[in-house]
């Protein structure tokens, strides 16, 4: 690991420290030569103080019970009909699975117990049809998962409820996911998959925000991956209930979890329910940021080059760009009040996160303030990336003539002879 990695670990353990994480895993991935790293990685947040719930599927458990046993499922994710020979099967599954998964957590000196917490009443009879062992979820034992919790011990839920009579059912593990965040009022719901997030039809969908994904839901259903649904589906019923980020990773990429917790653009998809992202004005704070953000770009010569004292000068003219209170993106505006015009300047965008249309976004951030403040002109100055703001921008060539008394004077000290852009606003 390098020092940088570290850092970057470092920054969201304050926001993380004694918050929920509900992990979500896909009984096929509890199976997979991975999930001992994924042990390890949980291990990691659990010595960061981050409190952990498992919950966990078992469809292709069941499936391949069932063949062994010449039986043929009635249902495979908890969600149809169970009938009794199923429900066997679901539970000689489940209860392999969590053995397995104790026995990992207890190599990586974890502690951590199976629970009856999930209690569940029948799903009864739906457009006439009998679920018979299919169940959902009534409530979720809170207070016995939190003593759980106080303890460091880490709470196991099987796909499987528990009614006042003793009865067992069989109930889907995305449900009892959101229930547990819900009820715990979890930081993030996790679901590790054998997939690399929830696909639209050809595209992995990144970040979305969750009315967006309730609309592609209502809109475009079909387009969404088959084995993906559920999750989308869930992903809504979670940020609707109160869960802020939802995230759906691939089980099988090495240090995939931590890589999803601990950056910026993740791993995978990222459902969310309040504002991920937001432009702000800088603050002396991010000063450093915002240099170690563009070092490269200065080093390069794409941008020019501004000192510590030469920002803090001019910070109100400054704007960062962040995802989960990180800086990724900056730019700066300029006014020269007396003509009437505005420089965008100090574009840049962290190369992570390009082609996300995070420049759009400044430039039009930048614009609308010029258009608030009754500037009529917005200038900008590039050696690189001129093609970048007329095609994205809608700015057209100028010349140095454009450029206010003073500013035209910088220009041509520098010798950089930067294209002029220019973008009339009235």
């Amino acid at each position: 690991m390098k020092l940088t990695d570290l850092r970057g670990i470092l920054q969201y353990i304050p926001q993380f420290r004694e918050r929920t994480f509900v992990i979500g895993v896909d009984g096929a991935i509890v199976t997979d030569e991975n999930f001992s790293n994924i042990l390890m990685d949980i291990a990691v947040l659990r010595s960061l103080n981050i409190r952990i719930v498992l919950v966990h599927g078992a469809s292709a458990q069941i499936r391949a019970l069932g063949e062994g046993q010449g039986v043929k499922p009635s249902d495979l994710v908890g969600s149809g009909i169970t009938d009794e020979a199923t429900l066997q099967l679901a539970l000689t599954a489940a209860n392999r699975l969590t053995h397995e998964i104790l026995e990992g957590l207890s190599a990586n000196d974890l502690r951590a117990v199976c629970t009856n917490a999930v209690i569940a009443h029948p799903l009864g009879i739906l457009h006439g049809v009998d679920h018979l062992f299919t169940g959902k979820v009534e409530r979720v034992d809170v207070e016995m998962i939190q003593k759980l919790l106080d303890n460091s011990i880490i709470p196991i839920l099987a796909p499987l409820g528990f009614d006042g009579d003793g009865k067992t059912y069989r109930v889907n593990s995305d449900s009892i996911a959101v229930a547990a965040a819900e009820a715990l009022k979890a930081t993030k719901l996790m679901f590790i998959t054998n997939q690399d997030g929830i696909r639209v039809g050809q595209r992995v969908i990144r970040q979305m925000p969750v009315a967006d994904l309730e609309s592609v839901l209502a809109m475009q259903k079909s387009e969404v991956q088959p084995e993906m649904l559920s999750k989308a589906i869930h992903a809504v019923a979670a940020c609707k209930a109160g869960v802020p980020r939802v995230h759906v990773i691939n089980g099988s990429l090495e240090e995939g979890l931590l890589a999803e917790v601990f950056t910026n653009e993740g791993v995978g998809t990222l459902v969310y329910a309040n504002d991920f992202q937001q432009i702000r004005r800088a603050l002396k704070k991010d000063i450093r940021s915002i240099l170690n953000l563009t070092k490269a770009s200065v080093a390069s010569e794409e941008l020019v080059k501004r000192t510590r004292s030469s920002i803090e000068k001019q910070l109100g003219d400054y704007y960062v760009f962040e995802i989960d209170k990180n800086t990724v993106a900056c730019v700066a505006l300029h006014v020269y009040a007396e003509q009437k015009k505005g420089e965008l300047a100090f574009l840049y965008v962290s190369p992570a996160h390009e082609n996300q249309g995070i420049g759009r976004k400044l430039i039009q951030y930048v614009e609308n303030k010029a258009r608030e403040l009754g500037l009529n002109e917005l200038l900008t100055l590039s050696t690189q990336a001129f093609t970048y703001f007329q095609s994205k921008g809608g700015f057209t060539e100028g010349s140095p003539d454009d450029l206010p008394g003073g500013r035209r004077e910088k220009y041509d000290q520098s010798g950089r002879n930067s294209k002029v852009l220019v973008k009339k606003l009235k």
